[in-house]
C-alpha cells in the first residue's frame, strides 16, 4: 500500500527539484556556452550573438590553437605543476598527518592548534608574496643564482605553494580512525614505522587519500593568481596555461581593459573564439580524471571529516 504524500511534503519536493534543476543548468551552461563560442563564426562571437548553440559554424579556432606552440608549452607546464605538485603535496601531507595522528607525539596538541590556527587567520597577500620571493631567492642561491628569476619558477610553484591545512586535517582524522590493534599487531610482527604507514595506514585510508589528491590536483590545475603574480614576463616558458590565457585575453580581446588594437595578433571575434577553445581544452584532463575518483569522494570526505 502506497503511503499518501502530504501536501507540505509534495510542495517541498517540487521546490527542491526545481532548485536542483536550476542549479544544474547554471553549472552546465558555461560549458555549453564555451563550446558554442568555440564553433561559432567569429562575427557572431564578436557581436555577442552566441547564447547557447553555435551561431554559424567553423573549426578554425581549434586549428589556430592547435598550431600555437606557446599554448602547448604552457599546457605542458600545467600538467607538470599538477602532477609533480600533487605528489609533493600528498607526500608531506601524509607524513604530517601521520605524525599528528599519534598521541605519543610530544606537543601534539600545540601542533594541531597551530595547524588549525592557519585556517582562521592568515598573514595576508603581501606577506605571502614576500614569503614566496624569499623562498625563490633561497632556491636560486642554492644553484648559484642572484635572484629568484634565475631559476625555473615552475619549481617555486610546486614547492612553495602546496600547503593546505584542511587536507592535512582530513588525512589526520582518517588515520586516527584506523584501529590501534592493527598497528600493534604490525609492530609485534616487526614492522617499522615506515612499513606501518605504507602497508597499514595508507591502504586503509585510500578513499581519503584519493579525495585529498583530487583536491590538490584541481587546485594545482586551476592555480592562476600566484603564478600570475610571481612569474615574470621573461619566463613565459614557465607559465601555466591559465597565465598564458590571461595574457592572450589582455592582448587580443576586449574582455579586459588591457586591449590595444595596435599590438593585437588577431581580430577580437577570432581571438575570443580562440580563448573559448583554450578553455575547452584546459577542462579536458579534469573531466577525464574526475569520474574515476568520484567514487572515493563522498566516502573519503566522510571518513576524514568525522572523528569518533
Amino acid at each position: 500500500m502506497k503511503r499518501k504524500i502530504e501536501v507540505s511534503e509534495l510542495i517541498f519536493k517540487i521546490i527542491a527539484y526545481v532548485l536542483l534543476i536550476i542549479f544544474s543548468i547554471l553549472c552546465v551552461y558555461p560549458l555549453l556556452y564555451a563550446l558554442g563560442s568555440t564553433f561559432s563564426s567569429w562575427d557572431a562571437v564578436e557581436q555577442g550573438k552566441v547564447i547557447l548553440w553555435p551561431n554559424g559554424f567553423q573549426i578554425e579556432s581549434f586549428k589556430l590553437v592547435f598550431m600555437d606552440n606557446q599554448f602547448w608549452i604552457n599546457y605542458s607546464n600545467t600538467l607538470f605543476v599538477t602532477f609533480v605538485g600533487t605528489i609533493w603535496c600528498l607526500v608531506y601531507s601524509i607524513l604530517g598527518a601521520y605524525a599528528l595522528s599519534k598521541k605519543r607525539l610530544m606537543g601534539r596538541h600545540g601542533f594541531n592548534f597551530f595547524l588549525v590556527f592557519t585556517m582562521w587567520f592568515s598573514a595576508g597577500v603581501i606577506p605571502q608574496y614576500l614569503n614566496y620571493q624569499q623562498t625563490g631567492s633561497i632556491m636560486a642561491s642554492i644553484v648559484g643564482g642572484s635572484s629568484m628569476y634565475d631559476i625555473d619558477l615552475k619549481w617555486l610553484i610546486v614547492l612553495a605553494m602546496g600547503m593546505n591545512a584542511t587536507n592535512i586535517i582530513l588525512l589526520r582524522n582518517s588515520f586516527e580512525g584506523v584501529p590501534s590493534e592493527i598497528e600493534e599487531a604490525a609492530r609485534i610482527d616487526g614492522a617499522t614505522e615506515l612499513q606501518i604507514l605504507l602497508k597499514v595506514y595508507i591502504p586503509m585510508s585510500k578513499a581519503t587519500i584519493a579525495t585529498v589528491a583530487l583536491f590538490f590536483g584541481i587546485s594545482r590545475w586551476n592555480g592562476y593568481f600566484w603564478a600570475y603574480k610571481v612569474l615574470s614576463t621573461e619566463q613565459q616558458y614557465s607559465w601555466p596555461v591559465q597565465v598564458y590565457m590571461r595574457d592572450f585575453i589582455d592582448k587580443n580581446t576586449n574582455l579586459t581593459l588591457q586591449y590595444n588594437s595596435d599590438t593585437a595578433d588577431y581580430d577580437i571575434g577570432q581571438a575570443t573564439s580562440m580563448v573559448y577553445a583554450m578553455v575547452v581544452l584546459a577542462m579536458i584532463p579534469i573531466l577525464v580524471i574526475y569520474p574515476f575518483i568520484q567514487k572515493y569522494f563522498a566516502k573519503g570526505v566522510n571518513m576524514g571529516g568525522v572523528k569518533e
